[in-house]
């Protein structure tokens, strides 16, 4: 700890959007962390956290999985330990993917979606992707962790142009888009 700066502790990533009209195909947001360790390139994570799966160590999970949107408050939410995640991580990248099974899908045609990254009650970002209406995915979020080990947040919203699985292992390239 540097003098009384703790850091960031534990951060929870929120997503919302409202469901497709009826008729229309569900639309599917996911959120995904990937991590890097610090002696890395920052271009291949070690490994990726997604619906359905949780880091090796339990300190990045998904709380909550939506698949069409529908239900009342925050469809999505990402809790990520980062006080606990082991020292050899230096970088976690957080971003959203649109599911693509029904055909090419950007956030333009997400109704309402809405982005929240918060550490307890402290609001460190919120978004509503007006910035990448024309991707298909995008970053949100890079935690670094310092050289005192302290983790420090940067807003990263950045579109990228890729299905889910090709976004899990390009998001944290800084020259892919």
């Amino acid at each position: 700890m540097n003098g009384l700066n703790k850091g960031i502790s534990k951060v929870e990533v929120s997503v919302k959007w409202d469901p497709s009209p009826p008729g229309e195909p569900a639309i599917d947001l996911d959120i995904v962390a990937a991590t890097y360790l610090s002696t890395g390139t920052h271009e291949n994570p070690d490994y990726v956290v997604h619906f359905g799966s949780r880091s090796p160590d339990g300190t990045i999970y998904l709380n909550r999985d939506s698949k069409d949107g529908k239900g009342f408050g925050w469809d999505e939410v990402m809790t990520l330990e980062l006080s606990r995640l082991n020292k050899r991580y230096a970088r976690v990248m957080v971003g959203v993917a649109i599911q693509q099974g029904g055909g090419r899908r950007t956030f333009v045609g997400v109704a309402n979606p809405a982005l929240r990254i918060r550490e307890g009650y402290t609001v460190l970002s919120e978004d509503d992707f007006g910035g990448v209406l024309g991707s298909t995915a995008t970053t949100v979020a890079e935690f670094v962790r310092d050289d005192s080990g302290e983790w420090t947040f940067r807003p990263a919203v950045r579109g990228f142009d890729a299905d889910p699985a090709t976004f899990a292992t390009i998001m944290g390239n800084a020259d892919a888009t």
